[in-house]
């Protein structure tokens, strides 16, 4: 189960619900049913969806728009009527006139606006849209008889829209440096309809006189089509027939390749395609490879094989990417290699279809009802997001305002981070307690704070922030105080010239050494023999040692930590590099956790609404020292150092600290990943953040932050080294003989904590101080226990 996507998601966003949709498209509704059709029928069963078509000349002296309904659908169609002999201008003072209208006749809800072309956005980028969708479903300046200004339109489309979409992946690798949340969607497939073909069906009567065996095209003939391949693979092989169906475009007929065994059939309704495929032994994409081909990622290549039909075509990248590997795809290029890859498919459809079982487990990642829902949710987020950023005058106050402390509380919490502000929460929600939460920070969160920089880009002040957590409990809990945006976080180490992944993993090692590993197998033999048994192990160095060897320990580990520490790995205690595994497959995920997300709207709105209740009063910018010997409550709850509790009476703890260097660069996008580690000690700083990476907020310019280890300052990580363990336990003995006071997080309890394991830790707490103090709801059996 995806937490994901079952937990109901918290929202800002109600503009969002039933909020119209209004698709830009350039392909008329009822020409060729492909990705516009698939997925505007769908999003219509949620919210109204008009379809916006390119302009028709009209010889009316008026410009008007047509709406046009069609059998089957929900889905409205607009053409808009404009005067022929008016210029360009004048036109689009009419489109965005009838655009404003036709959102004024739906209620003046502010719509979705998505496109498929760019050619649209002019006359529609002054709409106050929820969110401005470009499904780039292909590269349409490479087109023939692309607009010359096309280019310039996509530009500035880009610079507007809220998410981006792409048709496939070489199209999204090709644009991924062009926006800040872009997501490739390969074409999906209804295999419902096309799994009709795989038995017999009545053979359409135009289709029925056609010779077998018979292979099978359809879709737009246009110059996409390699016509000279098509005339050299029929003419060499005259016993099999070949049939194209679908409408001619932007070619001359009188171009087409002719012989007795090639049938043009005309354009076919989608209802029909099954019949006439379940009559061929073969589907054909003898696409040529040129310019207008690059990025394509074909729909009928899923419905090909959902029909269970063997597909022959040419090495279009994507098709090779996503299906060169499965049965019953065959991809060759020039005539004779064509017609040869022909002979195998009708060879391999004359066998039985146990190849099939194959095919299918690959089509059932692929349906058109997953890419929707999918597509749906980025959309969704892009819109709340684009809400919260619009929200910046107020998202620019420093934490929550100051309130004067009434007489009394039930509980004083130092600290307003994790652990503090989970059990405020507890405690006057569940519990019903008075809570007082002070912090000697301006800001609530912690070291989780975030907040938006002079650029309006929101950044985490103190340091990247990842949430990741295998807890479904801690998952769920705070998923009532934030909406998520998935992310998997991705480092890349610098060594030398190069930017290997981080945990090392087989592509780590392959770049390195120039190797060429092909399995897990193969790395774990590398790593064997260079492994160094070391036996105990007891440090930091001993245990990378011992997993990968000397060589890498010094390339990824030893300069890193004496960074980081202060200390050589061999005087810290194991723990420290024992969180980062050694991979041998090519998982280049940092974290492998269950959930792994980030707030929608950033760590301080998920505290504000932790602490937004009635029974809490926060006061930041104060320190506890302040309030201490006021006796505002019977029972503190101590988050901060527990030796600066106890006046350092037994000596000071020692910590590790940060310090950053934050700038805004000029540029949308500067580093590959979130974050790039610096191994190397002739570099000062351990890491370089790109926060945009982890936010997914879209803006033209972009925020990093350079991290720098140090001795001194705020108190950031507890250094796991056995003396001072020892020392941390004569605190702990101490704090057990005190009944007034309880210490938790990570400097309370003098141990590195995952964010979710603070969580975990201050909800546990809470269910030991209920059962300990009481509570509104004592001893009837707690529901959240």
């Amino acid at each position: 189960m995806n937490l994901l996507n079952s937990i109901p998601q918290l929202s800002d966003n109600s503009l969002l619900d039933h909020a119209p949709l209004i698709c830009f498209s350039h392909l008329r509704w009822d020409f060729v049913l492909q990705r516009p059709q698939h997925l505007m029928e769908r999003f219509s069963r949620e919210r109204p969806v008009f379809y916006f078509e390119e302009f028709i000349p009209t010889d009316h002296h008026l410009a008007y728009l047509e709406v046009h309904p069609f059998e089957g659908t929900s889905v409205r169609a607009v053409r808009p009527r404009i005067p022929h002999w008016w210029n360009e201008a004048e036109r689009d003072a009419a489109l965005r006139r009838l655009l404003d209208e036709l959102i004024l006749l739906h209620g003046g809800k502010r719509p979705i606006l998505w496109f498929y072309t760019p050619l649209m956005f002019g006359f529609a980028r002054h709409v106050d849209a929820v969110a401005v969708i470009y499904d780039c479903m292909d590269e349409l300046a490479n087109f023939k008889f692309a607009p010359a200004n096309l280019k310039a339109c996509e530009q500035a489309l880009m610079a507007c829209a809220d998410v981006v979409f792409t048709g496939g992946l070489s199209l999204y690798e090709a644009r991924r440096g062009q926006h800040d949340n872009i997501h490739p969607f390969p074409s999906g497939v209804d295999m419902q309809h096309f799994h009709a073909a795989r038995c017999p069906l009545p053979d359409p009567a135009d289709q029925a006189g056609i010779p077998q065996p018979r292979l099978g095209y359809y879709g737009v003939i246009d110059e996409r089509l390699d016509l000279d391949l098509i005339g050299s693979v029929a003419s060499a092989r005259p016993d099999l027939s070949f049939v194209f169906l679908g409408p001619i475009v932007k070619i001359s007929p009188d171009d087409l390749p002719r012989g007795e065994n090639i049938h043009y059939l005309g354009q076919k309704a989608y209802a029909d395609l099954p019949a006439y495929l379940s009559g061929w032994q073969a589907a054909l994409m003898p696409f040529a490879l040129n310019e207008a081909t690059r990025f394509i990622s074909p729909t009928k290549t899923p419905e090909y094989l959902a029909a269970g039909r063997p597909v022959v075509g040419t090495q279009i990248v994507d098709v090779v990417r996503g299906y060169g590997d499965v049965p019953g795809v065959f991809l060759a290029n020039g005539a004779e290699a064509f017609a040869e890859a022909c002979d195998a498919a009708l060879l391999l459809s004359r066998s039985d279809a146990a190849w099939l079982e194959a095919v299918d487990g690959v089509l059932a990642q692929s349906s058109w009802d997953s890419t929707f829902r999918r597509m749906s949710a980025l959309v969704e987020q892009a819109a709340a997001q684009k809400i919260v950023s619009a929200a910046l005058p107020e998202r620019f106050r420093v934490g929550t305002s100051r309130r004067a402390p009434s007489d009394t509380y039930d509980y004083l919490i130092v600290g307003a981070g994790f652990a503090g502000s989970v059990l405020a929460e507890r405690l006057a929600a569940d519990g019903g307690k008075k809570v007082l939460v002070c912090d000697r920070r301006p800001h609530i969160g912690g070291n989780t704070y975030d907040h938006y920089d002079e650029a309006a880009i929101l950044v985490h002040k103190y340091g990247p922030h990842i949430f990741h957590t295998n807890s479904e409990d801690v998952f769920a809990y705070l998923s009532r105080f934030t909406a998520w945006r998935p992310y998997e976080h991705r480092v890349l180490a610098q060594v030398g010239d190069l930017r290997l992944p981080i945990p090392i993993n087989r592509t780590t090692l392959n770049a390195l050494y120039n190797l060429d590993l092909a399995s897990d197998a193969e790395a774990a033999r590398f790593l064997a023999d260079r492994a160094e048994p070391c036996d105990p192990l007891k440090t930091s160095r001993d245990v990378v040692i011992s997993q990968v060897g000397a060589e890498l320990y010094r390339t990824f580990f030893e300069g890193y930590t004496r960074k980081q520490w202060g200390l050589d790995p061999s005087e810290l205690d194991r723990s420290v590099t024992a969180r980062i595994p050694t991979r041998t497959n090519t998982d280049d995920r940092y974290f492998l956790d269950r959930f792994q997300a980030m707030p929608l709207g950033g760590y301080t709105r998920m505290f504000e609404r932790m602490l937004n209740h009635d029974n809490i009063t926060v006061l930041v910018g104060t320190d506890f020292a302040d309030l201490r010997r006021e006796g505002l409550a019977d029972h503190t709850i101590f988050t901060g150092p527990i030796d600066e509790y106890f006046g350092h009476c037994f000596g000071r703890l020692p910590y590790r600290s940060l310090k950053f260097t934050h700038e805004t660069h000029d540029v949308r996008r500067l580093l590959p990943v979130a974050v790039i580690n610096y191994p190397s000690e002739d570099v000062p700083y351990t890491r370089v953040t790109e926060y945009k990476h982890l936010t997914g907020q879209v803006h033209p310019r972009t925020s990093i932050s350079y991290e720098y280890a140090s001795a001194e300052g705020e108190p950031y990580y507890p250094i796991p080294r056995p003396e001072n363990q020892a020392l941390y336990k004569q605190y702990e003995t101490l704090a057990r003989t005190r009944v007034d006071v309880t210490f938790v997080g990570r400097l309370g309890t003098y141990k590195y904590y995952n964010m979710d394991q603070v969580v975990g830790q201050a909800l546990a707490t809470y269910r030991r101080l209920r059962d300990r103090h009481g509570t509104r709801r004592a001893l009837a059996g707690a529901q959240h226990d």
